[in-house]
């Protein structure tokens, strides 16, 4: 076979070409997996992994336990998830509208007997059944003895600043609650 003269011109070319061949090769087919593994998941899909909460919903509903919901979800969810309300539920006592938040403990109260269809029948200042901190609301927190609307008002700002009340104790740490008062509320209340 006859040799082709090549001048050094074309060979240069020719491996230049090749080159460039190559390396756009390796950027198409190997490099398209390993180069961006950030753009696998779009900023979106992280975030929605992200907001999701679990809930602790226990009390008058039809199946406690934990439930994972997604961020912005308010109790009705919860509640709606856990299977809805018992017939023995206090439902007076729940803030439907309320939002949850990621840990939070969902408590649904039950009816205390006697206490259904005498509302104020008794004449007393003191609430029939122990007032739950969670839900309870302004008017609820001030008929307790020796609370006063400050008062009430501060153990709710208390309650949206730090959440649920994981126990009674907890009031200590609301000024206008000291011992003594903690300890004639330790009955009345409830988380």
């Amino acid at each position: 076979m006859p040799e082709l003269p090549i001048s050094r011109r074309s060979a240069l070319l020719a491996a230049a070409v090749l080159l460039a061949v190559l390396v756009l090769a390796d950027r198409l087919l190997l490099g398209a997996g390993a180069a961006q593994p950030a753009q696998v998941l779009p900023p979106a899909a992280i975030t929605t992994v992200e907001t999701r909460l679990v809930v602790d919903v226990v009390g008058g509903v039809r199946r406690p336990g934990l439930y994972r919901l997604a961020q912005g979800a308010r109790v009705a969810d919860a509640l709606a998830r856990a299977g809805g309300l018992t017939p023995k539920a206090d439902r007076t006592l729940v803030n439907l509208a309320a939002p949850l938040a990621d840990g939070e403990q969902v408590i649904v109260p039950l009816r205390v007997a006697g206490a259904a269809g005498s509302p104020g029948g008794s004449g007393s200042a003191v609430p029939a059944g122990p007032v739950h901190l969670n839900v309870a609301t302004l008017e609820q927190l001030d008929a307790l003895p020796g609370v006063g609307p400050v008062t009430a008002q501060k153990i709710l700002d208390y309650r949206d600043k730090h959440g649920a009340f994981g126990s009674v104790d907890e009031l200590d740490a609301i000024s206008g609650i000291g011992p003594a008062r903690l300890d004639q509320l330790r009955d009345l209340v409830a988380p």
